[in-house]
């Protein structure tokens, strides 16, 4: 097989080496837009474009987005009239304009389409998407999740006013940048009705994006649910825990733990704890999925039409916080 890649950060680079790792024999090209020397093109062997017809006319498999966000789909979409398959960074894009003209281009073209939320591949979460499934808890009726880090900590090597989730232009923000809860709550919970957001940028980052939100969004099933958003924490956080009526789930992503507290016990049982957990391994498992999607032809985890609701959702949230509105969602429409 053959798979080129569209945008050669650090997020690209972690794919290149996965898919080497695991698939030796495929074969790898990016296309790129600029000619700063970067090691893992030879350390992988990798051939490189700098212009995306010709690294097309090359006839990959598939595709991986990984570029800046707001430049997803105008690629998406010259890569899809292709009939390549398509693996897309989170989010979808940073705004909804040309999005329904991709679905078409995905659907006439009957290509797999994987949106990369790959906290959908976390141990973790999968055990908590069990629990739920059995009722664990009972009949679910709040949620709160969290998610922060000081920005200029994500990548201690790079000028965090230059990267992507400082540039409004790139479609940056904690809402689009940590849009993983609002997946993962989506996937657990199903359809949202309505959001209500207040954020903004409160810190002294020099960036452009805001660096803050709390989202209260309304599933159609009548779960509520609290997200807390930063860039400014200095200890990394990222948690959530679910109410039900016979019992609550606590989750922690930095301890991979999650525990369950019962009416009938009376106390916290601890169903998963392990700290060594490989973070890489879901990324691994992420491109494994894509790979099977294309050769077995199954269905993506998180297909076009997810990504499109949960992007929705973020751009929901940011118009909220603009206009102080709630905002209501109909993805029947």
């Amino acid at each position: 097989m053959k798979f080129l890649i569209v945008g050669c950060g650090s997020i690209g680079q972690r794919h290149a080496k996965n898919l080497k790792m695991i698939y030796p024999d495929l074969e790898l090209s990016a296309f790129r837009t600029t000619k700063t020397k970067i090691g893992f093109i030879d350390e992988l062997g990798i051939k490189e474009y700098f212009d995306l017809t010709e690294a097309l006319d090359h006839n990959p498999d598939a595709v991986l987005i990984t570029n800046p966000t707001s430049f997803h789909i105008p690629v998406a979409i010259t890569v899809a009239k292709r009939c390549c398959h398509l693996f897309i960074e989170k989010p979808l894009s940073n705004s909804m304009q040309n999005v329904d003209e991709f679905i078409d281009v995905v659907r006439k073209n009957h290509i797999k389409v994987l949106i990369g939320c790959n906290l959908r591949f976390y141990p973790s979460l999968n055990l908590i998407k069990d629990l739920l499934k059995e009722k664990r808890i009972g009949r679910v009726v709040s949620v709160r999740a969290e998610a922060g880090q000081y920005l200029p900590d994500w990548r201690p090597n790079k000028d965090y006013r230059k990267i992507y989730s400082s540039r409004k232009s790139l479609g940056g923000g904690v809402i689009l940048d940590l849009i993983h809860e609002l997946d993962y709550l989506y996937w657990f919970f199903g359809d949202v009705e309505k959001v209500f957001s207040l954020s903004g940028k409160l810190s002294n980052l020099d960036i452009e994006t805001e660096d803050f939100a709390e989202i209260l969004m309304q599933f159609r099933n009548g779960i509520i649910a609290e997200i807390h958003l930063d860039y400014i924490q200095r200890k990394a956080t990222r948690t959530c825990q679910i109410i039900g009526e016979e019992g609550t789930i606590a989750w922690d992503y930095h301890k991979n733990e999650v525990k369950v507290f019962s009416v009938d016990k009376g106390d916290w049982e601890i169903l998963c704890c392990s700290q060594n957990y490989e973070i890489n391994s879901m990324y691994i498992e992420e491109m494994r999925h894509f790979v099977n999607c294309i050769r077995n032809q199954e269905d993506p985890l998180i297909d076009i039409v997810d990504g499109k609701k949960v992007l929705e959702i973020a751009l929901a949230a940011k118009e909220s916080a603009k206009t102080e509105k709630l905002i209501s969602l109909d993805f029947n429409a």
